[in-house]
């Protein structure tokens, strides 16, 4: 529900603050005052294209935002959790139009774009009168509202889980037939895979081959190296490097009386020495542990050889095989299964669309009782809204395609006459603003409460009528505020006395300006609006008699 209304320098307002409340209200106002400026704010609010003429004469931009309430059942409040812009039950929607025609958006504090701004006010505000901007004119809507009223919820959640099913179950299909043949496929990776699985492929084992490798491809220096090494450090002929300290130890522990700081001297000497020993130990060992082995360096090479074939293979790097390895595994096992899985998905999609089929056709059958009895009572509340003789059909399409889709077999179109003797069209192609609201007017009355729009505005719905038609609009109107906030735009007085609450809309002029304000009417108010516009400028005092029992008249029902 709309709870409150801001504008700023909007057109001819300069600035104006409104609040609403529940039920039936009524903007009035003499010709030319922009009383339909809330529905053109509304409309704005709600993603119309900008456009810088509606911005105040000598401002710099105009100022729009709109806050609602939201039940917890709302479509609306679904959306806006969906697209995590939620701040708790309330809405805020809020637009900036510049005078050089950009413009920016918010819901809830948020940047959001126009395509968001207009999705979210279709869950908001439906407005009639204006051909661009009624959801009412949209077949799927249309649709939503022959279920809604034919009590069709449960089957339309059905069929829509089917269909979603059924897609998913046709995406894997198509996924498995893009792969080719799975038998072609499954004996080449086969085949990569015994290439691969011959070899030790961890990276460890690979880091220690390449060690071996060297080693042995190395091993005629290093025999040399080992033996230079033994012969410098321990050898029984020359001067040793261990035979040379054991020899300075020997000399300075002479001295050790003389000078006791000799002792620490001593000590590392000893050291040094058992170190050396150490050493030319561990030489020895390396060198007994070498196998100087042609043999053993070509197998060496052979692994090789084939380990950088694969990488070269496969292109990737000799430590990145053992992964290679485990994803061809992968694909195996997910190739061998292919075959089973198709069949399997074949099944389940067939009966599926058996499955949707079926509750196709329970849902045509409720649809077609549905679409009669609702032309019958748009029908009849036609003729009590002044187009006696018009007709209202709803008419079924068979979905040419045999595919299972989320909305059922067929599509809806509300086709309208409005005038005797005329053939139906589809109410979108309908010229007269003024008829399609009432028209508009009827349906929403027949599918009392179903819409599942919270706020309704009606633009001149009156249009081109007056007397006693016009009262049942009013009447009309009013029942419809009952169930849903309903905004009505009009200049008949039958109508505007039967709004829960009345707004005037005027004009003032201050200086070189013209501002327009909006006013809530108490009820000695709304009695002289409602003179004025049964009489005219000059009210004499059985106009007020009269505005006042047509006020009277209409509240007391």
């Amino acid at each position: 529900m709309l709870n409150q209304l801001s504008l700023r320098d909007f057109a001819v307002v300069s600035r104006a603050n409104v609040a609403f409340g529940p039920g039936m209200t009524v903007l009035s106002g003499e010709t030319g005052a922009g009383k339909s400026l809330i529905v053109d704010a509304l409309l704005w609010l709600t993603g119309a294209r900008a456009d810088a003429g509606i911005v105040r004469h000598g401002a710099e931009r105009a100022e729009l935002s709109a806050e609602f309430s939201l039940e917890a059942d709302e479509p609306g409040l679904s959306w806006l959790r969906e697209n995590e812009l939620d701040d708790g039950a309330t809405c805020t929607l809020r637009r900036v139009i510049r005078a050089d025609g950009g413009s920016r958006a918010w819901i809830n504090g948020r940047p959001a774009t126009l395509a968001q701004l207009s999705e979210l006010g279709g869950l908001l505000v439906e407005i009639h009168g204006q051909h661009e901007h009624q959801a009412l004119l949209e077949r799927g809507h249309q649709l939503g509202l022959l279920d809604a009223f034919g009590r069709n919820q449960a089957l339309c959640t059905d069929i829509a889980a089917l269909a979603r099913r059924w897609v998913n179950l046709d995406r894997e299909l198509a996924a498995l037939d893009a792969a080719g043949d799975a038998d072609e496929r499954l004996t080449y990776l086969q085949h990569q895979y015994s290439e691969l699985e011959r070899e030790s492929l961890d990276p460890s084992d690979i880091e220690d081959l390449l060690h071996a490798h060297r080693r042995q491809s190395s091993a005629a220096s290093l025999l040399a190296g080992y033996d230079a090494a033994l012969l410098s450090l321990s050898s029984d002929e020359g001067l040793s490097p261990v035979r040379s300290l054991r020899q300075i130890g020997l000399d300075l522990s002479r001295q050790r009386d003389s000078e006791p700081r000799l002792a620490t001297v001593l000590e590392l000497i000893e050291s040094a020495s058992i170190q050396l020993d150490e050493a030319a130990g561990a030489v020895e060992r390396l060198r007994d542990e070498l196998d100087l082995d042609p043999s053993r360096l070509q197998e060496l090479e052979n692994r090789l050889g084939r380990l950088h074939e694969l990488a070269r293979k496969h292109r990737v790097s000799m430590p990145a095989l053992a992964a290679r390895r485990d994803a061809i595994a992968e694909e195996l096992e997910l190739l061998r299964g292919a075959g089973e899985r198709r069949h399997r998905s074949v099944q389940d999609r067939d009966e599926v669309g058996s499955g949707w089929r079926e509750i196709a056709a329970q849902l045509s059958q409720c649809r077609c009782t549905a679409a009669q009895t609702l032309a019958n009572a748009v029908c009849g509340l036609m003729a009590e809204l002044g187009m006696a003789g018009g007709v209202f059909e709803v008419q079924l399409l068979t979905h040419e395609e045999a595919k299972p889709n989320a909305f059922g077999a067929e599509r809806c179109e509300f086709l309208v006459s409005a005038n005797p003797g005329q053939p139906p069209r589809p109410l979108r192609k309908i010229a007269s603003g003024g008829e399609l609201a009432r028209i508009s007017l009827a349906i929403e009355v027949a599918l009392l409460g179903l819409d599942s729009v919270p706020t309704m505005v009606f633009d001149e719905v009156d249009a081109g009528i007056g007397g006693a038609v016009a009262e049942v609009v009013g009447q009309k109107l009013r029942t419809l505020g009952a169930e849903r906030q309903v905004f009505c735009v009009t200049h008949l007085p039958q109508v505007a006395a039967q709004g829960h609450r009345h707004y005037k809309v005027s004009k003032a002029i201050e200086g070189q300006q013209t501002h327009s304000v909006v006013v809530e009417l108490d009820d000695k108010a709304r009695i002289e609006e409602l003179a004025r516009m049964l009489g005219g400028v000059e009210i004499a005092k059985e106009t007020r008699a009269n505005a006042k029992q047509m006020l009277a008249k209409a509240q007391a029902l």
